[in-house]
């Protein structure tokens, strides 16, 4: 082989901007094989050494092991079908860290105890499968199970989370927060009595819109709820929710007022990526004064 044509270790170092010790450390492990060495005893390179070390150092900087960086440089193996499953990894690993990242992100907000880590890190770690078991079995307790009302299968569609396949770290935290939620056996109970509201007749009006859209011109307008313009709209509502249900207006006020039932809607919309929901509390709110008021100036129980 011609001598004059071989690089000496210090020459490949300076064109390839690794260390001599680099290339020692890759030419002892056979990913880079000397071609000759001098009368001295000096390793010598082929001019291809230093495409090969840059090949080499770029897909060790990419995270790949040794032995498959000798595989691919020998073309023993197809750098794209390597690359590809190494992405895949990588995209296992980052939804890894993800979960991670979001777990401690909220533990730390949160001020949470070493008690309390642990349970949260499971919920994050679930699997599709787990996670929909999770939600189906709240749900179902929540409305009724296989014995539900037929039209409550669209309303449970509505309310089940779907975590996409990569998360960012707001969703992540969302969905830990809805799961512990859907854990709290008062919050199931909070649902069942909401479902109660709507199991007479599913082709009557929603009674939580039909207050919004009675309330929300009130809000607009200023109208107090204490104020001589508020018996009228007070009166609409409870005539039209008489018409809706047979349940009592004050005790569906209270319980879809629960802060708890917004903070659901507001997770739910982040994990399913959809626009915030409306915030029905000033306009139910209003109307629990409303209503208080208009009993305790007739005298009479509030419908």
């Amino acid at each position: 082989m011609n001598g004059d044509a071989l690089l000496p270790i210090g020459d490949l170092a300076r064109q390839t901007g690794l260390s001599v010790k680099t290339i020692r450390f890759y030419s002892d492990r056979g990913i880079v094989p000397p071609a000759d060495r001098s009368p001295a005893g000096y390793r010598l390179y082929d001019p291809d050494a230093v495409a090969r070390l840059r090949l080499v150092r770029t897909l060790r900087e990419l995270g790949l092991d040794l032995p498959t960086i000798r595989k691919v440089a020998d073309r023993e193996l197809s750098l794209p079908e390597v690359a590809a499953a190494h992405a895949q990894a990588l995209t296992v690993q980052i939804r890894t860290l993800r979960m991670r990242r979001a777990v401690l992100t909220a533990a730390a907000r949160r001020g949470s105890t070493p008690e309390e880590l642990e349970p949260m890190h499971e919920l994050a770690r679930l699997s599709e499968n787990e996670r929909r078991h999770l939600i189906d079995d709240f749900l179902d307790a929540a409305f009724g199970g296989p014995d539900a009302a037929p039209g409550f299968a669209g309303i449970m569609r509505s309310m089940t989370p779907e975590l996409p396949e990569h998360p960012d770290t707001e969703q992540v935290e969302a969905w830990i927060e809805l799961a512990e939620l859907t854990q709290d056996p008062d919050f199931a109970a909070l649902f069942r009595r909401l479902a109660e509201h709507v199991t007479t007749d599913l082709t009557r009006p929603d009674p939580a819109a039909m207050i919004r859209e009675h309330v929300t011109p009130a809000l607009r307008a200023g109208i107090a709820p204490t104020s001589p313009q508020a018996t009228p709209i007070v009166r609409a509502i409870t005539t039209e929710y008489a018409r809706t249900t047979d349940h009592h207006l004050p005790t569906f006020l209270e319980t879809a007022n629960d802060p708890r039932r917004g903070r659901y809607l507001h997770l739910l919309a982040v994990i399913n990526s959809w626009p915030p929901p409306d915030n029905p509390t000033p306009a139910f709110t209003w109307l629990i004064e409303a209503l208080g008021n208009t009993a305790d100036a007739t005298g009479t129980d509030r419908t």
